[in-house]
């Protein structure tokens, strides 16, 4: 497995940028670490596939290095880098068997055909097609071909990395659960250097040690999924993670104080921002309590969806959501709070911290 550094990455796919918005990969300057399991996470168009694809070769970058375990791959091809890559469309031999497209690229280096037995004999119990092992792959459905794509990719041992770009989008939900689950077991049993591109959260948080959101271009944050959501670093991220995601709400600040309208509320320190800025506080619907203290809230509407309910409504002037337990009380004159540490305050967007 292989260190990946990301240095100074920039990538336009027009002739001759000149400013920011003329590139689909923004300025990326990070280390990812041997053995990490990364998600690169965001919307359609953000530039993570972009990114992947430098990573495994497909693309050169306009800008930049990139280096497996210090050595400079840039321009080395993919077969070079020695990675494997999953697509997010089946790429198998159709008229192979099963067992024959996952042998296939040991058979292709050379190894010995007991160690090949063995390898793809363990793939194909990890991912439950051991019966269809003798079966071509012409006739199969799109998530059982994607199952032998995914295994094609898992069989070797002497992988740099492994890039998963949208593997589980022809996989039905169930066994797209299925499949994390074992990723992420093999990921622990045998430390690959994972990298996966998803525009799922869920996908991203419960396959990555870390993951990489990724907004018009650029990395705005990489971090466990707990980072993402108690110190997005970004409105973006706030708004992205989580369902409900954050709420942002335009404050003016006075010292420690924040005004949302009519509304006054303390942040606890002091920030330096710009006096240009555009100054915002966020806060996730779980860190706000309603009850018959506090500021008021103009209650629209309540939506009970089982464990709990999502409550929208006003708050001076803008609209705001809370989540509350399913046996909460919601009182018709509602007041509500903000618990100071789920409370984070944004300039430009990015989050502003306490100073140390």
């Amino acid at each position: 497995m292989s260190r990946i550094t990301l240095d100074h990455i920039r990538h336009a796919y027009g002739a001759n940028p000149t400013s920011p918005k003329d590139y689909a990969l923004r300025e990326v300057n990070h280390e990812w670490t041997d053995g990490g399991a990364y998600a690169l996470l965001g919307p359609s168009g953000c530039g993570k596939t972009t990114l992947l694809n430098i990573i495994s070769g497909l693309l050169h970058p306009s800008h930049g290095r990139l280096l497996f375990d210090g050595r400079d791959v840039t321009d080395l091809s993919t077969q070079d880098r020695n990675i494997a890559q999953v697509f997010q469309f089946p790429v198998i031999y159709d008229t192979m068997t099963v067992y024959d497209n996952l042998a296939f690229p040991l058979r292709n280096r050379g190894v010995k055909e007991a160690e090949i037995d063995r390898r793809v004999r363990e793939t194909l119990e990890m991912l439950d097609l051991s019966s269809w092992a003798k079966r071509k792959a012409r006739g199969l459905t799109a998530d059982q071909k994607q199952k032998i794509s995914l295994g094609r990719g898992l069989v070797r041992n002497d992988v740099s990395a492994i890039l998963f770009d949208e593997p589980l989008t022809v996989i039905d939900p169930h066994m797209k659960w299925v499949l994390r689950s074992q990723l992420k077991r093999l990921h622990q049993q045998f430390g690959f250097t994972m990298v996966y591109v998803t525009h799922d959260q869920t996908e991203a948080l419960t396959f990555a040690d870390k993951v990489v959101v990724m907004y018009e271009g650029q990395i705005v944050q990489i971090g466990t999924p707990d980072e993402l959501f108690d110190r997005p670093s970004h409105t973006f991220v706030g708004y992205f993670i989580g369902s409900p995601g954050m709420n942002v709400l335009s404050a003016d600040i006075d010292g420690s104080k924040a005004r949302i309208g009519a509304e006054i509320i303390d942040i606890g320190f002091a920030p330096k921002v710009a006096p240009s800025a555009k100054t915002e506080i966020g806060i996730r619907p779980e860190f706000i309590r309603i009850g018959r203290e506090g500021m008021p809230l103009q209650v629209a509407k309540v939506e009970d969806i089982g464990r709990r309910k999502i409550v929208r409504g006003q708050f001076s002037g803008k609209p705001i959501t809370i989540v509350v337990p399913e046996d909460g009380d919601i009182p018709a004159d509602a007041r509500i709070s903000f618990d100071p540490t789920g409370i984070n305050l944004y300039a430009d967007s990015w989050r502003v911290g306490r100073e140390v």
